[in-house]
């Protein structure tokens, strides 16, 4: 419990801090899974950012991120590519580990308020700590800008990891979702 308080402070001064510059929170739904993220830029280019998911897909999984990326975005396009700490929490086992990835987003010429691209994640087990041999989340989305700063997203998310004391990758979600991002 001291540790989930932890993280969320922290992520609560993450957002704080990154609203100075620019940033965004993010809130998304599934069947099974809630997800909060905040990211903010530290400097022009740079993203600081964390978040949580907790899902009940098949058992209880809590996962929590901090991530630093260098980001680009323009008219035609949004993509990030960066480093990414990833901490599970799960029935099957816990650890955590330095992964890489990214995303990337294409807005659409004719219709410039939808945007679709995705995203991904990779632990490898030579980074991984505890339980954890390697972890990954992947997901698309399709975007629409409903006023300059707010877009509301439809998504599919594949979360996993393989433990050690398990045998193979256990699925901790997968489903669809919707939710809404805040730009500041």
């Amino acid at each position: 419990m001291k540790s989930t308080l932890a993280v969320l402070t922290g992520l609560t001064l993450l957002g704080a801090t990154g609203m100075a510059q620019g940033g965004s929170l993010d809130l998304n739904l599934g069947p099974d899974a809630v997800q909060f993220e905040a990211a903010g830029e530290i400097v022009d280019g740079i993203s600081l950012g964390g978040g949580i998911v907790h899902s009940e897909y098949r058992e209880d999984a809590t996962v929590f991120h901090a991530q630093l990326m260098g980001t680009n975005r323009t008219r035609d396009h949004e993509v990030g590519v960066g480093a990414r700490w990833t901490q599970y929490d799960t029935d099957y086992g816990k650890g955590g580990g330095l992964g890489l990835g990214g995303y990337g987003y294409v807005y659409l010429p004719n219709l410039p308020e939808v945007s679709l691209g995705g995203y991904g994640f990779y632990t490898p087990g030579v980074a991984a700590t505890r339980d954890l041999d390697d972890g990954y989340e992947i997901g698309l989305r399709a975007r629409y800008a409903f006023a300059p700063n707010v877009d509301g997203y439809l998504g599919l998310r594949q979360l996993g990891a393989d433990f050690d004391n398990d045998t193979g990758t256990r699925t901790l979600d997968r489903g669809a979702q919707v939710g809404v991002r805040l730009r500041f």
